[in-house]
C-alpha cells in the first residue's frame, strides 16, 4: 500500500520562518552566554569570543539549510 502526501506550499514557508526565528533565538542566547562568561572572567575574552563566533556561525549555518529546505518546498 502506498500512501502519497501531497506537499503544501504554506508548510514549506512556514519551516523556512520558523528556522529563522530559531537561528535568531540561538544566536541571542549564545551572545548572553558569552556576554555573562566575559564579565565573570574578562582575561578569557578572546577565548570566549571565538568559541562565540564559531558556535553563532554553526547555528546560521543549520538555520540556512532549513530555510533552503523550506524554500525549495514552497517552490517545489
Amino acid at each position: 500500500m502506498t500512501i502519497l502526501l501531497e506537499v503544501q506550499p504554506g508548510y514549506g514557508a512556514i519551516g523556512a520562518s520558523l528556522a529563522a526565528i530559531g537561528a535568531g533565538i540561538g544566536i541571542g542566547l549564545i551572545g548572553k552566554g558569552a556576554v555573562e562568561s566575559i564579565a565573570r572572567q574578562p582575561e578569557a575574552t578572546n577565548d570566549i569570543r571565538a568559541t562565540m563566533i564559531l558556535a553563532a556561525a554553526l547555528v546560521e549555518g543549520v538555520a540556512l539549510l532549513a530555510a533552503v529546505a523550506g524554500l525549495l518546498a514552497v517552490f517545489r
